[in-house]
């Protein structure tokens, strides 16, 4: 029995100027296939453990103060022999109860506005799902990809049920279709979402704006130029009829 233990931290923090409150959440999670130890704040992930690589990893963005986690990687290594001690013994407290399961919904977006030929992201978002773990796959036009995919900790949601995002980098093109497939044990059978390329070629609206704009401005100086030749004929006739009124004057 493939049980799953999380325990769940939470910690709220008020700010200095006590204008803000912030929710400061660890979780450590085990099962028999699965392990993940996170920190968070307000519902973002900060760091977590990559037992693959055997390192802790700052998932903070970029604009963020840079912040260190000396330790925590060691200490999750601790708190996974307790978490899966504490599964033992529940398992054993409770004979083995049924598990009690939420199953997944999913959706799949692009990251970015579409273009054809331009490098963008597909996410697949699986959420309201208990327990862990869930698989996620991704084909483009029937083809199986795993290159370019990524996924990221399991995230704890205020009703108690996690999700998780899943990722794909992609250049659209014309006519593709992309399909995101999650397996989880409270779905009857594999729950696919399928995207469809439907974009645009790459917008050609600055070259026509700047067309446009040397286009208008030619008519201006075009416009100028005629003015100019207009007003500087209308000044020789003006003066041709005062030369001739003055000659006249002249001559009487």
């Amino acid at each position: 029995m493939d049980l799953y233990l999380a325990c769940l931290t939470l910690a709220v923090f008020l700010s200095a100027d006590a204008q803000y409150t912030h929710n400061f959440f660890s979780i450590n999670g085990c099962s028999d296939t699965e392990k993940e130890s996170m920190y968070g704040t307000d519902g973002e992930e900060m760091w977590h453990a990559d037992f693959t690589q055997m390192n802790g990893v700052v998932t903070l963005p970029d604009f963020a103060d840079p912040m260190s986690f000396a330790g925590f990687y060691q200490e999750s290594i601790a708190e996974q022999e307790i978490c899966k001690q504490n599964l033992a013994v529940c398992i054993k407290a409770y004979k083995s109860p049924a598990e009690e399961m939420d199953p997944p919904e999913t959706s799949i977006y692009p990251k970015d506005d579409v273009q054809l030929g331009v490098e963008n992201t597909l996410i697949c978002h699986v959420r309201g799902f208990f327990p862990p773990p869930v698989s996620v796959s991704w084909t483009k036009n029937n083809v199986i990809v795993t290159e370019g995919v990524s996924l990221s900790q399991y995230r704890p949601r205020n009703d108690g049920s996690f999700h998780i995002f899943s990722s794909l980098k992609i250049i659209p093109e014309e006519r593709d279709i992309y399909s995101c497939t999650v397996n989880h044990r409270a779905l009857q059978g594999p729950q696919t979402k399928i995207w469809e390329t439907a974009a645009r070629p790459p917008s050609l609206g600055p070259a026509l704006f700047c067309g446009a704009g040397f286009t208008l401005a030619l008519l201006g100086v075009a416009t100028g130029i005629f003015f100019f030749i207009k007003g500087a004929a209308t000044d020789n006739t003006d003066m041709a009829k005062k030369e001739k009124h003055f000659m006249q004057w002249t001559y009487q």
